[in-house]
């Protein structure tokens, strides 16, 4: 991808834009709660869960509201003040969504398609825990409404992956999305830049490696250190050091360089009540963050795609 200079559109492939294609009414995700634990808190991997995660950082308020039917009614009353005459992409966010029986997913999803607001589903999952039987029923949905399979990478390097707790390799994870791509459902993964141990350089060596996933969308999540976490205690006994604003605008730059012009890109940043976080505390909203960083490419001529680096050539998997 070469371009001579920036036009006025994005530097970047983003989520909205590529959604527009694939569906045909304004549409917005709507955060549900199935009910689903994990195996790294329920004792078959560990019962820490990840040194960074605290659901109820995310989990809308809403969410705890009753059964399926009644979040997504109350789900839709909080979003009506907001945006108008859309459809929703309901989205099982919390925990492992499909760390649950086949009979048990099938029954959920074919209650949240009975609502006629309800457009698609995207399930938020780890790697380890999708296998042939759960994909076919994916996949079965998927010839009937929009599906996405949104996968927690976190990390390409398998020192941090165990550092973190997380209970998989990057290995698991290309597995994993590499099945769920082959069989036609749409595919997300989620990564967190600045992880312990990971600096700038490490970041943008793995930038190739997760762009060459079959992944249609990418989420990009700063380190948050979150009330309640392992990393909190670790943080507050012998701080460590995070990303400031800017240096973290000029690092997701730099890794958006070095990803396919074909990879969506839905956000760069995560947001949580600050009554739960600790540091870092920037005080910006993910809008004006993403305006902030669309301002310093087209400042730096930089864009999606910019720097073609080899991945057999340059990137390992450590």
């Amino acid at each position: 991808m070469q371009q001579s200079k920036l036009s006025n559109t994005l530097p970047y492939l983003d989520y909205s834009t590529w959604l527009v294609q694939k569906l045909p009414w304004k549409v917005r995700k709507l955060p549900l709660d199935t009910g689903a634990t994990c195996p790294n808190r329920d004792g078959r991997i560990n019962r820490g869960g990840c040194i960074y995660c605290n659901n109820e950082a995310f989990v809308p308020s809403y969410c705890h509201t009753g059964d399926i039917h009644q979040q997504l009614e109350a789900g839709k009353a909080f979003f009506a003040h907001k945006s108008q005459n859309v459809k929703y992409i309901a989205y099982l966010q919390a925990h492992t969504s499909t760390y649950t029986s086949i009979k048990k997913m099938e029954e959920i999803c074919r209650d949240i398609l009975s609502d006629t607001d309800i457009v698609g589903i995207s399930i938020g999952t780890r790697p380890d825990c999708v296998d042939t039987e759960m994909l076919e029923l994916l996949e079965t949905l998927s010839r009937q409404t929009f599906v996405m399979v949104e996968y927690g990478i976190e990390s390409a390097n398998d020192a941090t992956l165990r550092y973190i707790h997380r209970g998989h390799d990057f290995a698991c994870a290309k597995a994993a999305i590499e099945s769920t791509a082959k069989r036609g459902i749409y595919t997300c993964g989620h990564v967190i830049l600045g992880l312990p141990g990971e600096d700038f350089n490490e970041s943008l060596r793995q930038a190739p490696l997760i762009s060459s996933l079959p992944i249609d969308v990418l989420k990009i999540h700063q380190l948050q250190v979150v009330r309640g976490t392992l990393l909190a205690r670790q943080f507050q006994e012998s701080p460590f050091p995070l990303y400031q604003a800017e240096e973290f605008i000029s690092l997701v730059a730099q890794y958006i360089q070095r990803l396919r012009p074909t990879l969506a890109i839905e956000r760069f940043v995560s947001q949580i009540p600050l009554s739960m976080m600790i540091a870092p505390r920037w005080n910006i909203k993910p809008n004006e963050f993403r305006h902030r960083l669309v301002t310093f490419m087209q400042e730096n001529g930089m864009f999606q795609g910019q720097i073609s680096t080899s991945f057999n050539d340059t990137c390992q998997i450590v």
